[in-house]
C-alpha cells in the first residue's frame, strides 16, 4: 500500500510542475469581431469583457492566448474553435 501512495504523491507533484498548455488564437481576415467574441464565450467560457479583450488583442497583436490548462481539457475546446472557422493552435 505504501508503494501506491508514493506513486500517487509523485503523480500529484508531476501535475503541479507540469507545464500548462495553451490555446493560441490567431488573427485572420475572415471572421468578424462578433463571431470571435461569441465563439470564445460559447467554447472557452469567457465572459463578455474577456472575449472582447481577446478579440482586440488578436486583431492588433496577431495572436492571443485565450485559454490555458490541461491538455485533455483544451483539446475539445481547440477543436471547437477550429470547427467554428477560427485559426487556433494548441501548444
Amino acid at each position: 500500500m505504501a508503494t501506491i501512495e508514493k506513486i500517487q504523491e509523485k503523480l500529484d507533484v508531476l501535475e503541479l510542475v507540469a507545464p500548462n498548455h495553451e490555446i493560441i488564437l490567431y488573427n485572420d481576415d475572415v471572421n468578424t469581431f462578433d463571431h470571435v467574441i461569441e465563439t470564445l464565450i460559447r467554447v472557452c467560457d469567457h465572459d463578455d469583457l474577456q472575449a472582447e479583450q481577446c478579440a482586440i488583442l488578436v486583431h492588433y497583436a496577431g495572436k492571443c492566448t485565450v485559454k490555458t490548462g490541461a491538455l485533455d481539457e483544451l483539446k475539445p475546446q481547440c477543436t471547437a474553435l477550429l470547427e467554428a472557422g477560427l485559426s487556433a493552435e494548441l501548444i
